[in-house]
């Protein structure tokens, strides 16, 4: 008993220890697994493993002659172990606890097979492009999982925001989702599309965006009037957490029009997409900051 009781104790204090920096590991993974299917798109590499889930016809890993394309979309598989380690250290870490933290990271972890799944089905569907925008997508509800647990374990304590402020702020949270997909939508209207042959949405590249300027628009105000409401009444860190999030969503939004206007550089575009799952990630930060909280 004496010795059982000990190793429990040292599992606590390894999980004390080490938890705070798996939470922040496993936001920056997700984040980072956006950029990085990114590469895989822009640089035409979406089939480069044409089969799922073998690399190719009776191979897990690339073989025979292997080019760049065949390279970068095995290295963005394998970049799915190093997530699924991170999400699984993270669980182990808050295993010995009850409640919404142990759930959470239980969620993250399944999330990220189901994520490698759905990847598949884009490999096997030739990068349909409403099925990459649900890959996408995925992704981003993955981040916005990531910052809550990351909350619930190490964010700052604060009282509820009061009913018309929670309003605003779901409205923000409702309006940022809707410019995340319309970007997906954009995204399957343009030239890349992750490899030579693969098909467009059939949308007109020029309506799509223009619609989706004027939802980043909207976004930006509502925002605006987040944090002057927040500031008003005095809600200190969700003034504080809009004011990131709206640097975040300027920043985006100059970003997204500088690519336009030079036919959507590579580069640009890859910054818009890290761009994209941090816009997730704040607009996640300003939703949980309007609960009662203190961290578990």
């Amino acid at each position: 008993m004496g010795v059982m009781s000990t190793l429990r104790r040292a599992y606590v204090d390894w999980c004390r220890a080490h938890v705070p920096a798996l939470a922040v590991a496993n936001v920056i993974a997700n984040v980072l697994i956006v950029v990085s299917g990114g590469i895989v798109r822009l640089t035409g590499s979406g089939l480069g493993c044409p089969t799922w889930p073998e690399c190719q016809s009776g191979s897990l890993v690339p073989h025979g002659a292997v080019d760049h394309h065949k390279l970068i979309e095995f290295g963005n598989r394998t970049l799915t172990y190093v997530l699924a380690a991170v999400a699984i250290s993270c669980l182990v870490s808050v295993w010995h606890r009850d409640g919404v933290v142990r759930r959470l990271a239980l969620i993250i972890a399944l999330g990220i097979p189901a994520q490698a799944v759905l990847g598949g089905v884009t490999v096997l569907t030739d990068l349909n492009p409403w099925i990459v925008a649900c890959h996408l997508l995925l992704s981003m509800v993955m981040v916005g999982l990531c910052v809550w647990l990351l909350d619930d374990l190490t964010g700052p304590a604060h009282p509820a925001a009061s009913r018309v402020t929670r309003a605003l702020s779901w409205a923000v949270v409702v309006v940022g989702a809707v410019v995340i997909w319309l970007g997906t939508v954009v995204t399957g209207s343009g030239p890349h599309a992750g490899d030579q042959d693969a098909k467009r949405n059939g949308l007109d590249p020029a309506e799509v965006s223009h619609i989706h300027g004027y939802s980043v628009w909207l976004l930006v105000l509502l925002t605006v009037a987040l944090l002057v409401l927040a500031a008003q009444r005095q809600e200190g860190w969700l003034a504080i957490f809009t004011a990131v999030l709206l640097g975040i969503e300027l920043l985006q939004g100059v970003l997204g029009y500088v690519q336009y206007a030079l036919d959507v550089p590579i580069a640009l575009v890859m910054l818009h997409m890290l761009g994209a799952g941090l816009i997730a990630a704040g607009l996640a930060r300003v939703a949980l900051t309007t609960r009662d909280h203190s961290p578990v």
